[in-house]
């Protein structure tokens, strides 16, 4: 690739990045992470504090030498896998799509 060509490209990305099409795909995005990111560190800080700060509570017996603290922990797993669930959901409908569309217009730019 050429320096011509290399610089080519590069403007074409800039332009690419200042179209709405792409902000209208990064606001989807942020709307989607950043949120469920706030959650799940409440989620995972919750935890860890109670472990810090209640371990009376967490050690508390539901059933056998089941307690409060190893549900709670098994419970992270859980929600991890659901969050990842519910992001390739919402990729799958609202991101993806814009995606490609975004993709093949820079293709078609490009050729």
């Amino acid at each position: 690739m050429s320096e011509h060509d290399a610089g080519q490209l590069a403007e074409a990305y800039v332009v690419m990045q200042h179209s709405p099409d792409f902000i209208d795909l990064k606001s989807r995005y942020r709307r989607f992470a950043f949120p469920m990111t706030v959650v799940f560190l409440a989620w995972y800080f919750a935890f860890v504090l109670c472990a810090v700060f209640a371990p009376e509570w967490m050690a508390t017996p539901v059933w056998g030498n089941i307690n409060i603290g190893i549900i709670f922990g098994l419970l992270q797993f859980v929600s991890t896998g659901i969050i990842t669930v519910v992001y390739v959901r919402y990729a799958s409908k609202q991101l993806d799509p814009r995606a490609m569309v975004i993709r093949a217009e820079f293709e078609q730019v490009q050729s």
